[in-house]
């Protein structure tokens, strides 16, 4: 371009202005090198100090997969079933699959029913709830505060009957969890494998922690599935002890009958109408009780498959991956951005002289 000139839509500014613009501002900057070093420095000294008081992070990896949802080859004895009005379940159980399974691992009803999970801890039995706030040092905080200082979450309490205040708590430490120490993810939606991370400051908490959630989530969710299928089965037995009851009674009736009528004139046969009425009762409800102990077993398999839903692969294993915020990352971190906030407060300032004149 002529005159080495670049054209911008507010004017036409050289090259040569561009590179005296550009010299003009590093000697400006040279010239306040020490400022600049000098709070580079104390960066750097603030991140090693920090390296000090920074504490590691423990993470816990727990990996489980989940049940096929796969038909069984039940299908023809389902169907049989349903004919004589029986639901035995065997279907569905999609609700909690996917990613319906990780959400409900990082639900607030299954995180809070975790941290009333209990733990021995020097000897004595308390709650994950309460080591947690140990561990985060809540407690000396609420020593002045005569609400905060009596609260208490013992193991296993019920839920319902915690003060508003513990629920506020329990919220804190839920919230605290879901942003940086509970993670759930599938990483490949074509393998039905997935992973559990609980990372924090106590390597004990974050492996206990790992685990308890894992049976929590797999006992409701063992629970919420095979809920109809341990009804109907239920119901089936119930039904099956009062038809071998009331067969027993029969047969028991058909033995007095017979003895009543022993060597009865065969002139009077209308003698022996209870004897055959018991007869008929015997039979019928041997028919009855046969059909039932088949559905019956058949109920029991459908639980069995429903059953076994989430199977653990790797469990944690002290020690724990250990993140440490290093000596060497801290200086580094700490000089960059001393350097860069003194070299943008520089650079600031001269602009603001710069509009005053």
């Amino acid at each position: 371009m002529e005159d080495n000139r670049i054209e911008s839509n507010t004017g036409e500014i050289t090259l040569k202005e561009i590179y005296f613009t550009i010299k003009e501002w590093f000697q400006y900057l040279l010239s306040n090198y020490k400022l600049i070093v000098l709070v580079g420095i104390v960066g750097a000294l603030l991140g090693l100090g920090y390296s000090y008081t920074k504490k590691p992070k423990y993470t816990a990896v727990l990996s489980f997969a989940l049940e096929d949802d796969k038909p069984s080859g039940l299908g023809g004895a389902l169907g049989l079933a349903g004919q004589f009005g029986l639901d035995v379940g065997g279907g569905g159980g999609g609700v909690f699959s996917g990613s319906n399974l990780i959400e409900l691992f990082k639900s607030r009803s299954m995180v809070e029913k975790t941290l009333l999970t209990p733990i021995l801890q020097n000897g004595k039995t308390i709650s994950l709830a309460e080591m947690y706030i140990q561990n985060n040092k809540w407690r000396k905080g609420w020593a002045k505060d005569e609400k905060l200082k009596s609260i208490q979450f013992l193991p296993n309490a019920k839920r319902e009957t915690f003060t508003r205040a513990q629920d506020s708590i329990l919220e804190i430490i839920y919230n605290s969890l879901s942003a940086s120490g509970l993670s759930v993810l599938q990483k490949d939606k074509k393998i039905s494998i997935i992973t559990v991370e609980v990372k924090s400051e106590n390597e004990v908490f974050s492996k206990v922690f790992n685990e308890a959630l894992a049976d929590v989530v797999s006992d409701f969710y063992i629970d919420s599935k095979s809920e109809k299928s341990r009804l109907n089965m239920t119901i089936l037995q119930r039904q099956l002890d009062s038809i071998r009851g009331e067969l027993n009674g029969s047969i028991t009736g058909v033995a007095v009958a017979n003895d009543r009528t022993f060597n009865l004139n065969p002139a009077l046969n209308v003698k022996r109408v209870p004897s055959a009425r018991k007869q008929v009762d015997v039979q019928a409800n041997t028919a009855i009780l046969t059909e039932l102990v088949k559905q019956t077993e058949l109920a029991k398999v459908t639980l069995r498959k429903d059953t076994p839903l989430i199977q653990i692969i790797d469990k944690p294993i002290y020690p724990l991956k250990k993140e440490k915020f290093g000596k060497a990352k801290g200086i580094i971190m700490g000089g960059f951005l001393g350097g860069f906030f003194i070299v943008a407060f520089l650079i600031l300032k001269r602009l603001w002289k710069m509009l005053l004149n």
